[in-house]
């Protein structure tokens, strides 16, 4: 059943649809000393810390419709922070048609709509491992709506916001709501793709691949930044000042970590 704009807003009762976004996102970095790996979290730390996140996400806050209730935030030692915000409905304001397609939101811009009883959480796991030389940040948001706006119109604004060589995307709906006519909506708009979310101008950086599942409303998509500059990996330094068998180590070391994180399996036995 395919809906009109105007058919979404003619429901009996509230809508009880809950659409949540799940996006997590690595970064990557080669840290070869104790000195660059506490020098890589400090900068992380400082980067994301609690009140930038929250920042983040009431813009995320702004851009799908809601009102800020609550913010529990918290900067951990020794790494890391959190941020949960509640959120409730905002007054329905003649949302753009725009944002019933299946098509990137914005970077941001205020756009209000139904929401009840969701919250928007985010998460900081930075982790390095002596051995290997890696060190590793981890950012996992969580968008969890109940409006008639998606939750993925947010997507293009949180993937402008960090620095990711990895990422990885679910989307759910669950449960129904009815229609006037007591017609059960197990989906309130058309999506084919978390893809489709995505601006052409981003994904042509990913390699990218879908695992979806329609007949559920599940969808997944993972992404793998395509260009490899070692520059980009290194803190505090370049490649040019090391040897190329170093520069060659590195990079192997560096693929075969994004390799992993992509793929989602170990690809080589460390033990």
């Amino acid at each position: 059943m395919k809906l009109t704009p105007e058919q979404r807003i003619q429901l009996h009762g509230f809508n009880n649809l809950t659409k949540s976004l799940s996006f997590n996102m690595y970064d990557i970095c080669y840290t070869k000393t104790k000195e660059e790996r506490e020098a890589y979290i400090e900068y992380i730390d400082e980067q994301y810390n609690a009140d930038r996140l929250t920042k983040i996400l009431t813009d995320v806050t702004s851009i799908i419709g809601a009102h800020v209730l609550n913010i529990a935030k918290q900067d951990y030692d020794p790494q890391g922070a959190s941020v949960t915000i509640l959120v409730s409905e905002g007054p329905v304001n003649n949302a753009p048609q725009g944002f019933f397609k299946e098509t990137p939101g914005p970077l941001p811009e205020t756009v209000l709509a139904h929401l009840d009883k969701s919250h928007i959480t985010v998460h900081t796991y930075p982790e390095y491992h002596p051995d290997e030389g890696i060190s590793t940040f981890r950012a996992d948001i969580d968008v969890s709506t109940c409006g008639e706006i998606s939750p993925l119109k947010a997507l293009n604004y949180l993937i402008h916001s960090f620095d990711t060589d990895i990422m990885t995307m679910d989307y759910r709906v669950r449960g129904f709501t009815r229609d006037i006519n007591g017609h059960k909506l197990f989906i309130d708009h058309d999506i084919n793709s978390i893809q489709n979310y995505i601006p052409d101008e981003v994904k042509v950086l990913f390699d990218m691949i879908d695992v979806n599942i329609y007949q559920e409303n599940i969808f997944h998509t993972k992404c793998k930044l395509k260009n490899f500059d070692l520059n980009n990996y290194l803190f505090g330094y370049k490649k040019d000042t090391l040897s190329i068998e170093e520069q060659e180590e590195i990079t192997e070391k560096l693929k075969l970590e994004m390799d992993e994180l992509y793929y989602g399996k170990n690809i080589l036995n460390r033990i």
